[in-house]
């Protein structure tokens, strides 16, 4: 008996063990173009009134769509209708833009509209999106880029500040649906960076069916016009995947490109998206990450932020031995700077420019670029990047010159001679290694003149609750630009004391009225010395410690075709090919 209960059992193993086998070693098919990404970060949801961060905002925009767009392939930037029929008609005054809205576009199809089957977009739901974004209740972060713009949008706020239930459907002056396919925004004032807005995340288009359908788990199930869909999203999972939307609009790829891009080209008038499939594997730790790539299994890494792949680039060339496996480099300059921020809301800082001085003067930018970058990064001196108007290459920030003797002067007129009576000052980061490794290095560049920092290590989303909180004293951001206007960038000294921006909560009325002087002016030489004046005002004041603008490299296998980024790009993977051919013989490599 025993005999035949220990033949059953060798027999179940083997059962098990050719299953398994045979279901692990299933190939899938062969002629389907299956993208594989990797997010750094766990992401805050899909709801893009929501979306504040960049890794949340790579997803959202695989799924949903705005009125403009950027040109894929042409530099500098270019505004292109999306959802629009054309690029707006503005007024003589500037205040007034009038968009055509193309017919025929659908939702996704899902279980929130009748019979499961997505509906036509119309200009109604742009009024409706923009109205969440204002709506309190909703507590979008990037309600405070619409502040003061649209006529009425204001007072429409405010009012449901107070009431208990939100009408949608009360007028708002400065927003409206002209008829079915027309939509215009009437401003309070000129506004050269509206059409830049449009194009942001937050103004994506969404459904009100699937809001109230889902009510609060709405952020988990995205409803769009985009590329691809995804039925729904469990925060828990380290894995999303997206499959080709199967009622996308005719979308062709771009037959112009920039001198740089010609050769992208190959596949011109082609109908979008190119791939069938995204798997994103949600991996914060850089080994994981850059493992899954050298075996293969990933085919984007972009190895920006990891000190590990990093190392494999040399120059504007990588390692040989991965050269072989015919993995590619791209590599391009980013529009974005790297800060360590005070909150100068915190009674530590709040009226003390000295202390903030000190500390600025005593953070080694140089070792920092050496350490992190390999010393290809570009010396921060201001908050505004490279390749953005108001940025000057010559310009030498007085608190940005590494000076210890200076910097123990200033810690001393601020009242705390070698860090005497100064409490510890924590330094919230990122929990990944490398931001855990910069935090450590401002640590020890600041013990150098007496001051104490614990590093605090957390998940972006936790990083960003504590910003949004008030709850950091410094944290560690690296700001991208949303469009390729320097005012994206200044803008986060302007009354900053909101959620939205990078939390430096500095208010000085000096650069508030010169900001809303700069703001209104189409872009001109006048506009640029503004610009430039705002950037040394805001370098005396130092709200913020400027690290580096960083280079921007990503790796990618052989068999990817088409890969490109921008700084302003997002929904770039409906643009991606894959061939299957190359990518059968490079993998034989592995």
């Amino acid at each position: 008996m025993k005999n035949l209960i220990k033949l059953g059992v060798f027999v179940l193993i083997v059962l098990g063990m050719w299953f398994y086998t045979k279901r692990v070693h299933t190939p899938q098919n062969q002629n389907e173009k299956v993208l594989v990404t990797v997010g750094a970060a766990q992401i805050k949801g899909f709801d893009p009134a929501q979306t504040d961060d960049v890794y949340s905002a790579c997803e959202v925009a695989k799924i949903y769509e705005g009125l403009l767009g950027y040109h894929y392939l042409k530099r500098p930037y270019e505004l292109v209708p999306n959802l629009a029929a054309a690029l707006p008609t503005v007024s003589e005054d500037g205040c007034v833009y009038t968009f055509s809205i193309k017919e025929g576009i659908k939702f996704h199809d899902n279980t929130c509209f009748p019979a499961g089957q997505g509906r036509e977009l119309v200009a109604e739901d742009f009024v409706y999106t923009i109205k969440r974004v204002a709506d309190p209740k909703v507590q979008s972060p990037w309600f405070s880029m619409l502040a003061e713009k649209i006529q009425g949008l204001d007072a429409w706020r405010n009012k449901y500040a107070v009431v208990a239930q939100t009408d949608y459907t009360e007028a708002v002056a400065g927003l409206k649906a002209v008829d079915r396919y027309t939509l215009q925004f009437t401003l309070i004032r000129p506004w050269p960076q509206f059409p830049y807005i449009l194009a942001m995340g937050f103004c994506y288009a969404v459904p009100h069916e699937a809001v109230q359908h889902y009510g609060a788990e709405f952020l988990n199930h995205p409803v769009g016009t985009g590329p691809f869909t995804l039925q729904a999203f469990n925060p828990q999972l380290n894995k999303l995947i997206y499959y080709k939307n199967p009622t996308f609009r005719d979308k062709r790829f771009p037959s112009e490109a920039a001198e740089a891009y010609q050769h992208l080209l190959a596949d011109a008038g082609k109908k979008l998206p190119l791939v069938d499939k995204i798997i994103t594997h949600i991996l914060p730790e850089e080994q994981p990450r850059w493992l899954k790539f050298q075996q293969g299994t990933i085919d984007v890494a972009d190895i920006a932020s990891d000190s590990i792949a990093v190392e494999v680039v040399q120059g504007d060339r990588i390692a040989p031995r991965l050269q072989e496996k015919g993995i590619q480099l791209f590599l391009e300059p980013e529009q974005s700077t790297g800060l360590f921020v005070i909150n100068n809301g915190h009674v530590l800082f709040k009226n003390n420019a000295k202390l903030r001085q000190a500390l600025s003067l005593a953070f080694d930018e140089q070792r920092y670029n050496e350490l992190f970058h390999k010393g290809t990064a570009v010396l921060a001196q201001s908050i505004i990047p490279p390749g953005l108007e108001g940025y000057q290459k010559d310009y030498t920030n007085p608190y940005k010159i590494h000076d210890l003797a200076k910097a123990r002067k200033l810690l001393t007129a601020a009242g705390y001679p070698g860090g005497k009576g100064l409490p510890v000052i924590t330094l919230d980061v990122h929990a990944t290694t490398q931001h855990r490794q910069q935090g450590e290095f401002f640590k020890k560049c600041m013990e150098r003149i007496g001051v104490k920092i614990k590093v605090v290590p957390n998940t972006f989303p936790e990083l960003l609750k504590r910003i949004d909180q008030k709850m950091t004293m410094l944290h560690a951001l690296s700001w991208s630009a949303d469009y390729p206007d320097a005012e994206g960038f200044l803008c986060l000294l302007y009354h900053s004391d909101q959620s939205m921006g990078i939390g430096a909560y500095f208010n000085d009325p000096a650069y508030n009225a010169l900001y809303e002087k700069a703001i209104v002016m189409q872009p001109s030489s006048e506009r640029t010395k503004l610009y430039e004046q705002l950037n040394s005002m805001a370098a005396e004041h130092v709200p913020a410690i400027y690290s580096v603008h960083r280079p921007h490299p990503v790796l990618y296998h052989g068999w990817i075709k088409n890969y490109l980024w921008a700084d302003c790009l997002y929904g770039t993977e409906q643009y991606i090919n894959i061939d299957l051919e190359q990518k059968k013989a490079l993998q034989a490599k592995f």
